[in-house]
């Protein structure tokens, strides 16, 4: 039993993967950088969305992965940012059929980053590869110090982490040094920028890295 349920998993992944492999190559041939936001519900990643595209001097696209609802999708446009919806319905995470709809039916120029916010969970989206280049993680103080612990793929996997919410350190009970060490043990190289949502701190160092390394 347990061994028709692993060659199931494969199947599905393996297939997965074929489909973001094309993704990605349909992205590359635009000259487009895609980046996969992974983080629990109310991390920040749509306020860090806005707040990286208007430090970024490129052009920006934003796919939204949502169960259901277009709230971000249509608080992005009214800021004329370029944005497309996508629910799952149920599904805790995007999967790479539903990025394949989702990147040929967008209008898109050539060149930019295009941000794929994803469903929030801190499990699902970090096991499933969409076509990216690179997965973005956010996570907040809020969140608490034991995160990297908890959810261990999701911090190894990243490329990148936000620490968001950093103006309610003083009130908060967060190890930074019990944090950073969970995050080094599992993932030695994503640089981590410690960020603010509301007042827009830290975003500039963290769009200057991702200008750098979308150009690699």
């Amino acid at each position: 039993m347990h061994m028709v349920k692993k060659e199931v998993l494969l199947d599905i992944n393996g297939r997965n993967d074929h489909i973001a492999q094309h993704v990605k190559e349909h992205l590359e041939e635009r000259h487009i950088f895609a980046v996969n936001i992974v983080g629990a519900p109310g991390a920040g990643k749509t306020i860090s969305l806005e707040n990286l595209i208007r430090a970024l001097p490129v052009k920006s696209y934003v796919i939204e992965g949502d169960i259901e609802s277009d709230i971000d999708t249509e608080r992005l446009k009214k800021q004329g940012i370029s944005a497309a919806q996508i629910n799952t319905f149920g599904a805790c995470h995007l999967d790479a059929p539903l990025m394949h709809n989702a990147v040929h039916n967008m209008k898109m120029d050539e060149g930019g980053i295009l941000f794929i916010e994803n469903v929030g969970n801190l499990v699902c989206p970090a096991e499933f590869s969409i076509g990216e280049h690179i997965k973005m993680l956010i996570v907040s103080v809020t969140d608490g110090s034991d995160k990297p612990y908890k959810y261990p793929l999701a911090f190894e996997k990243a490329d990148m982490i936000l620490l968001n919410k950093v103006d309610l350190l003083p009130y908060l009970d967060f190890d930074e040094e019990f944090f950073m060490e969970g995050i080094r043990h599992l993932n030695k190289d994503a640089p981590v920028f410690k960020v603010c949502g509301k007042t827009g701190e830290g975003y500039d160092a963290a769009a200057e890295w991702l200008i750098k390394i979308s150009k690699k």
